[in-house]
């Protein structure tokens, strides 16, 4: 017999280790800019240069602690089922986190943390919007809040496409189980 196969050139690839390593640096730095009141970014005027208010340290270590957590798990936890990814896609994944999971299905444990996996796919996604909300809560800045809500809509994305895979790789997967959301999407 004879058999055909076709491939498809994907482009430039690139390992998700380095994409992850790329993503998560950027907000980091960025970040910086702003706290660090730099004079390229706020002028000279003494009034933007500081801040008295301790909630602007507050946000800072929270931020800073998110990212490098972030790294940190890059390197030493992460493990990928692709082991690379089409490198225009790197501007998207960069956009959304500068601009600003492929796991088993853990089981829920007596820990309560884990308790959200009886009611939600995606409870990595659920707790992180929880954070980004209660960061635009503690900063009561717009654009942290606008921020929030593009993680929101890109993290409800994931988490449909995930909680889908789980249902058709699983016939007793629960059906009351929401993508994001429970009870509710």
């Amino acid at each position: 017999t004879t058999a055909t196969l076709y491939f498809k050139d994907l482009g430039p690839q690139i390992g998700w280790t380095t994409v992850f390593l790329i993503e998560y640096t950027g907000p980091l730095f960025i970040y910086f800019l702003f706290y660090f009141r730099m004079p390229f970014v706020y002028g000279l005027d003494e009034r933007f240069t500081s801040s008295p208010h301790p909630v602007v340290n507050l946000a800072c270590i929270c931020h800073s602690f998110h990212y490098i957590k972030r790294l940190i798990e890059t390197v030493f936890v992460h493990r990928f089922s692709h082991g690379t990814m089409p490198l225009r896609n790197i501007v998207k994944n960069c956009l959304y986190y500068w601009g600003s999971k492929t796991r088993k299905i853990p089981y829920p444990t007596k820990n309560p943390f884990t308790w959200l996996f009886f009611f939600v796919s995606c409870p990595n996604y659920t707790y992180e919007v929880g954070t980004w909300i209660s960061f635009t809560i503690m900063t009561q800045c717009v654009p942290v809040g606008l921020f929030t809500l593009l993680c929101f809509i890109q993290m409800t994305i994931w988490a449909k496409d995930k909680h889908c895979t789980y249902l058709r790789e699983f016939k007793d997967y629960p059906s009351l189980r929401m993508p994001i959301i429970p009870f509710l999407l």
